[in-house]
């Protein structure tokens, strides 16, 4: 496939090269193999159960050694908040109330969300807001029909020119209305989360990964909290942004696999996931990492509660992590004796779920030593799960790879073939969701540093389908930041409980409890 000196230019001024577009082209063309998917991981057979006696001791583990860690929370926090309001855009595109009634509309478009949207509207910590913005454009909302009451309220919302919700960025959109009129922004409450788990020695460090054009709106936040927030927990922050690289996009092609071209012959390059986002973690530097998305967080009542869980699987790594290092420390001895090799293999079946090798038996002690210092030396990943209610998302499975090797891996549906009965079958009999719940050891046991880019399983790439200017194409996203980028980081599941997980895809997930200060 040609390309022109033009398309060159352009090529590396995005800090891509030529043979990397062409391999990503050649994806495009041969596919991506599903992920094989061999048994759901549930309860004792691959996700770690928890009683009160194991909570309090991994709690204790993680209070007594957390102020000799440097703890670091990363927040994949990019975009704007568009697809929070999709079903509202709609509606302040589509209605007119001089052709139907609003429950017409509703009904005829199966627009239940609306309905929702409109029993709740007092209960959403922007309506006092919104209504301020009503009365100084003179529009009188108290006099007004129902149905113009929410074309107007969530025109004022979304209108670039009026409070423009669906162009901020999520992270500092107003999410929950405590007393004393203060509206907090889920960036807030990372911070007040952050202070009751992820600080040391009086200092919170926080990493988000945004646009970078959102940047001077995150700081000027920031500012107008600090002395308040640290005021309140006792504690400082440390606060740092990224962007996702350039570096990281990928080209987009026709449904035939050509390069798509934008209507002035440029290429079009896309972002490529939060897949893309593996570079901004690996810059990072910290023994714990504790990895959450922006809009996983809950009012304060119910922190400490989630809280508690955090630093349960931050005592869950720093249990298996000492022993992993012992070992280690000990595989590099000139003289092991077999009784510690015994010891090594029970761990990794018994602790650590991964699955010797059916060839293994038949290696030499110095392979098997060689074998066991490659299983153990890794990056290693704690993730909670919760159980599966419904959620579209990922979750945990037992993978089998080309050389029919098993191991723990979140997967998303679409990496599954669902044409293979099978497949479905596993899919459908899974127990468990994947709420995005990360502690991460990324340092060996020398202290350096893992290069998490060599543990990253490039066949677990998404191609998707999209529209540019009406015309169709096809995108690449990398391998996912928790799914294909840590397949071969070393993989616990336990499970937690469900008030952990408090996503808000939808601007009406702020109605739900965990976001309603009065419940």
């Amino acid at each position: 496939m040609s390309f022109t000196e033009n398309d060159i230019n352009q090529i590396e001024s995005n800090d891509l090269t030529l043979a990397k577009v062409r391999s990503q082209i050649e994806i495009f063309e041969t596919g991506i193999p599903f992920t094989s998917i061999s048994d759901a991981a549930t309860l004792n057979h691959g996700i770690m159960p928890l009683n009160d006696s194991s909570i309090e001791d991994y709690v204790s583990i993680f209070e007594t050694e957390k102020d000799n860690k440097t703890l670091l929370k990363f927040v994949p926090a990019s975009g704007a908040a568009t697809r929070m309001f999709k079903f509202l855009f709609k509606f302040v595109s589509e209605y007119n109330s001089n052709e139907q009634s609003l429950n017409s509309y509703i009904n005829k478009n199966n627009l239940k969300e609306l309905s929702l949207f409109m029993v709740g509207l007092e209960k959403f910590p922007f309506y006092n807001q919104v209504l301020e913005l009503l009365e100084s454009k003179g529009i009188d909302y108290e006099n007004l029909s129902n149905q113009e009451k929410v074309w107007h309220f969530a025109k004022a919302m979304l209108d670039e020119n009026q409070l423009n919700f669906g162009n901020q960025p999520k992270g500092l959109l107003p999410f929950h209305d405590y007393k004393n009129n203060h509206i907090s922004t889920a960036f807030e409450e990372h911070l007040y989360e952050s202070a009751l788990y992820a600080s040391s020695n009086g200092v919170a460090k926080l990493h988000f990964t945004i646009s970078e054009v959102y940047e001077n709106k995150f700081t000027k936040e920031f500012k107008n909290i600090q002395n308040q927030v640290e005021q309140n927990t006792g504690v400082t922050f440390d606060i740092s942004f990224s962007y996702q690289q350039q570096s990281t996009d990928t080209i987009a092609v026709t449904l035939k696999n050509r390069p798509f071209r934008e209507p002035d012959g440029s290429l079009l390059f896309r972002p490529s996931g939060h897949g893309a986002l593996l570079k901004n973690l690996n810059a990072l530097d910290a023994d714990i990492i504790f990895v959450k998305n922006i809009d996983n967080v809950v009012v304060y009542k119910y922190k400490n509660e989630l809280a508690k869980y955090k630093k349960v699987l931050a005592g869950i790594l720093i249990t298996l992590q000492t022993k992993t290092f012992k070992y280690l420390q000990e595989l590099d001895s000139a003289v092991i004796d077999k009784d510690t090799l015994v010891d090594v293999e029970n761990f990794l079946t018994h602790k650590l779920s991964i699955k010797i090798s059916d060839e293994y038996k038949k290696y030499t002690d110095r392979y098997k030593i060689d074998y066991l210092q490659e299983k153990l030396n890794r990056p290693i990943r704690i993730c909670g799960m919760v159980k599966n209610e419904g959620e579209p998302g990922g979750g945990p499975f037992w993978v089998k790879d080309h050389k029919s090797n098993q191991s723990l891996q979140i997967v998303e549906s679409a990496q599954i073939n669902l044409n293979d009965p099978n497949q479905e079958d596993i899919l459908k009999n899974a127990t468990h969701f994947n709420p995005v719940d990360l502690v991460c050891g990324v340092k060996n046991y020398k202290g350096e540093k893992f290069d998490l880019e060599n543990y990253v399983d490039h066949n677990a790439a998404f191609i998707t389908e999209k529209t540019k200017n009406g015309k169709d194409l096809k995108a690449l996203e990398l391998p996912g930041l928790w799914n294909g980028s840590m397949a071969n980081w070393t993989t616990i599941f336990v499970e937690v409980p469900v008030i952990t997980f408090n996503p808000v895809k939808t601007v009406n997930d702020l109605l739900k409890s965990p976001h309603q200060i009065k419940g």
